[in-house]
């Protein structure tokens, strides 16, 4: 991070005041590592969250000093655009007079409306090539930093020509790369039976990459909680997703933010409506399944032909859904100094 970067940044001494914005759950775990390895190099890093499912939970659990600003804006697409709007001129109000030299999200929508209108340094990092709203934060951006496996012409498209850089692998290796399991895990959490340890997540229906209903994850839910030598654990995204299943008594609702990875490694099975929990499970070696209906984002199909995600299409897939022992787990754990993207 100098002076040569993209967009200019200037740094005195080498150091930054730099603004992180978490927006969503995984980018705690995500951003928790590069935190640390910032504030070892002496820059001086303010966070501010935003008030939806675990992330200031999470945030709060790692000890990240945060100021949460805004929050959700629901299921309509006119509520979700408002609210960002709503939030970024709120984040300029909190920015105003901080003087930062960088700002820095996942994506943060709301961000990059407020560092553009603030002219401040924007990097944004990004692992999925068909979130529309792509075209708002890569061409806001100075820097945009994807995996490898994200396609060239998707950078294009979104305006990120001569401004992108890429790593190795995909973002959740570089949080786990250290990753050791609790033994006591289970117990700890009273989460200890007879039964096979299963964690179900559904779809998120009002992102503006995933707007319709999935019937196929209902038919997952109900095949799985019929299972005697199952214990299905449900994590719901928002309140009202966990009010939809209070029906269905063999389902056991979260009612707490756990430790993700321990969670995902102690699981037999997990099945979800996409995103960070499955690329996660599927790193640590848990069979993983999706039932994402929208495009699959290029670092899914990687981990789909390496064997590591399965993708449920048709009802008729759900018959491969088994409960089997996970005795030989290979973790695809590694590391790379994303710093250096920067």
């Amino acid at each position: 991070m100098d002076a040569s970067s993209p967009g200019g940044i200037a740094a005195k001494d080498g150091q930054l005041r730099i603004w992180l914005d978490l927006a969503n759950s995984p980018q705690v775990l995500f951003f928790g590592p590069i935190l640390t390895e910032l504030d070892g190099r002496g820059h001086e890093v303010e966070v501010t969250s935003r008030a939806y499912a675990q992330t200031t939970h999470l945030a709060d659990q790692l000890k990240i000093r945060h100021q949460t600003i805004g929050g959700h804006g629901g299921r309509r697409l006119l509520s979700l655009l408002s609210q960002n709007v709503a939030r970024a001129l709120a984040l300029i109000r909190w920015a105003r007079g901080r003087r930062f030299a960088l700002a820095v999200s996942h994506n943060s929508y709301s961000q990059a409306i407020a560092a553009a209108l603030m002219r401040i340094p924007f990097v944004t990092l990004m692992d999925y090539e068909h979130q529309p709203l792509n075209h708002l934060c890569f061409r806001l951006a100075n820097r945009v930093i994807v995996p490898e496996a994200f396609p060239v012409e998707s950078l294009e498209k979104y305006g990120a020509r001569g401004k992108s850089e890429t790593y190795p692998g995909v973002k959740e290796q570089i949080y786990l790369s250290d990753f050791e399991p609790d033994p006591d895990f289970l117990r700890r959490e009273s989460l200890t039976s007879d039964r096979a340890l299963v964690v179900l997540r559904p779809p998120a229906p009002w992102t503006a990459y995933h707007r319709f209903e999935n019937g196929l994850f209902d038919l997952v839910l109900e095949k799985l909680t019929g299972e005697e030598e199952a214990d299905c654990l449900f994590l719901p995204r928002v309140p009202s997703q966990a009010e939809s299943v209070r029906h269905l008594s063999r389902l056991k609702i979260a009612d707490r933010v756990y430790d993700g990875p321990n969670l995902l490694h102690h699981a037999q099975l997990v099945v979800s409506g996409g995103g960070t929990m499955n690329r996660e499970s599927a790193i640590i070696g848990t069979p993983t399944f999706t039932v994402f209906k929208g495009e699959l984002g290029a670092v899914d199909r990687s981990l789909i032909e390496r064997g590591r995600l399965q993708q449920l299409q048709t009802e008729s897939d759900i018959g491969k859904l088994k409960i089997r022992p996970a005795d030989n787990r290979k973790p695809l754990l590694s590391s790379t100094n994303l710093l250096s993207k920067v």
